[in-house]
């Protein structure tokens, strides 16, 4: 549906509002949008007016923009295709899991219909990428399972590390190499103050892991804290 119907640039914004309204449950505003892309303002409103033009969003003087129907659609088959190569590329090719967010950066806005669906069966039409995202189906269906940022959990917590952000391969690194997997149980121990580092426990080992890298990190609480 994607390919020679919505330009690679259109693609972009549309995913990137729907990352904002999915984060927010609120419209999105143009400064929001402006500093996710790394643009200006100014180009922001224009490229918002294009995507208006073809009906991927309505906006609201002065309450931002939303997805229409048919902009949904278009964020979640390209966050489809984004995701599916990346889970093909760790899985299949044995690509390391801070690498894929730049190739499938690229290759989302280029792969076929009938490769996506060759690549989706190869997988086993799986749920979730190599680093915990849903991936959205091919009837552009999503599963958001309730997580909390680790930044925010008090001490005491416990969960399982469900998911991160790819977009900063450092930090990925960062946790490949002290063994902090995804799956993995986590507590937190403690939490420095003046916006110093949390103290978790995953396994054995008490981690501390900075206020930048624990936002990144997403945790599914095994039980409500009181």
């Amino acid at each position: 549906m994607l390919n020679g119907s919505v330009s690679a640039h259109v693609q972009d914004y549309a995913k990137a509002v729907y990352a904002l309204e999915a984060r927010h449950g609120e419209a999105v505003s143009t400064n929001d949008l402006a500093e996710r892309l790394g643009v200006t303002s100014g180009s922001v409103s224009a490229m918002l007016r294009k995507l208006a033009d073809q009906g991927l969003v309505e906006h609201a003087r002065y309450h931002g923009v939303r997805l229409t129907e048919r902009g949904r659609e278009v964020a979640l088959e390209v966050l489809r295709h984004h995701r599916l190569i990346e889970l093909f590329l760790t899985q299949e090719l044995g690509m390391a899991w801070d690498r894929v967010h730049a190739e499938a950066e690229v290759l989302e806005h280029v792969i076929s219909e009938e490769l996506e669906q060759l690549i989706a069966a190869r997988l086993g039409h799986p749920r979730l990428d190599p680093h915990g995202d849903p991936i959205p189906t091919a009837t552009f269906e999503i599963e958001e399972r309730s997580t909390h940022s680790l930044d925010e959990l008090p001490m005491g917590a416990v969960g399982r590390f469900a998911r991160v952000s790819d977009s900063d391969p450092e930090k990925l690194r960062y946790l490949a190499q002290r063994g902090i997997a995804l799956g993995g149980r986590m507590e937190v121990v403690d939490r420095q103050p003046f916006g110093g580092p949390v103290l978790v426990r995953f396994g054995d080992v008490v981690h501390p892991l900075g206020g930048d890298l624990a936002r990144a990190m997403r945790i599914e609480l095994e039980h409500t804290q009181p």
